[in-house]
């Protein structure tokens, strides 16, 4: 029998999933854990699977799709030099520049996937890697994460603040620049929407919110999407609207009930929300034709 339909993935195990991920990073003691629940380790090690994301899922958009130019880019960083991954239609423009950052893996394929997905809808995309001052994203995603660690907030802000001024005097683009994130992506969009007051969109995927003193310095439209399961990052919801309000922010939050963190990414079968993520996604193109246009 087929373990998977024994062993269902329960509510239980995907918070313990994202307690790994974003916070102990204790894969040993995760799997423990995970084996409790699942009554076996070898159970454990399906599950595990199911709630991670397959960096070898297929993406949604080949890499030679013939409607795109794709490629890897090297720009100019704060400190260093910034490595990427670039896509926008083959024919027309110039279009709008969006900025798609990923998860707490790096730049892996499922972000690259991403962000040919937002060149199909009519933008320049540009995936940057943000651990290119650590050498770069390594190809083992566990080797990835605790180097997030290193990277000093200000740091990470100010690489995004350069990958705006790069992609603002783009030859397909036309000078305007939003940017979208997942997880530690959403963070990270949220903090650079702080500090970057030529961002015109940003929109944050559950993504961990901004001090609430820097919140009036955003003059970016924002769009934050949440999964209504998601505990850890919707505590933070309050706080972040009421400074969004009182600083007169032009603003939209959704809540997808039924939906857990991640559900954007269809490469983790337990988290993934179709639904969630079909409407997520045309409300953000929505946005961004708005402003970017």
């Amino acid at each position: 029998m087929d373990e998977r339909e024994v062993t269902p993935i329960s509510q239980e195990m995907i918070n313990l999933f994202d307690d790994y991920t974003h916070l102990s990073l204790d894969r040993r003691k995760f799997m423990d854990n995970l084996a409790k629940l699942a009554g076996s380790m070898s159970a454990a090690t399906v599950a595990a699977a199911l709630m991670a994301s397959n960096a070898k899922a297929q993406g949604l958009v080949p890499e030679d799709d013939a409607r795109l130019v794709t490629e890897d880019v090297a720009y100019p960083g704060a400190k260093g030099e910034m490595r990427g991954y670039l896509a926008y239609p083959a024919e027309g423009g110039p279009f709008g520049a969006v900025i798609v950052v990923h998860e707490n893996r790096g730049l892996n394929a499922h972000t690259r996937d991403v962000a040919r997905r937002v060149a199909l809808e009519g933008f320049v995309a540009l995936a940057p890697d943000f651990l290119s001052d650590l050498g770069g994203t390594p190809a083992d995603e566990e080797a990835a994460r605790p180097m997030f660690q290193q990277l000093p907030a200000a740091d990470v802000a100010a690489n995004g603040v350069a990958t705006i001024a790069w992609l603002k005097t783009h030859a397909k683009g036309n000078g305007k620049v939003g940017a979208m994130g997942f997880c530690w992506g959403g963070g990270t969009v949220n903090n650079l929407a702080t500090v970057a007051p030529d961002l015109l969109a940003a929109v944050p995927y559950y993504g961990g919110q901004p001090d609430a003193a820097a919140v009036p310095n955003i003059k970016a439209k924002v769009m934050a999407h949440y999964g209504g399961l998601d505990e850890r990052i919707n505590a933070g919801i309050p706080a972040f609207e009421a400074a969004l309000k009182a600083a007169g922010i032009d603003y939209q939050i959704f809540i997808y009930e039924g939906a857990n963190h991640a559900f954007n990414n269809d490469t983790s079968a337990a988290r993934y929300s179709k639904e969630a993520s079909d409407l997520a996604w045309s409300r953000t193109m929505e946005l961004f034709r708005e402003v970017l246009a």
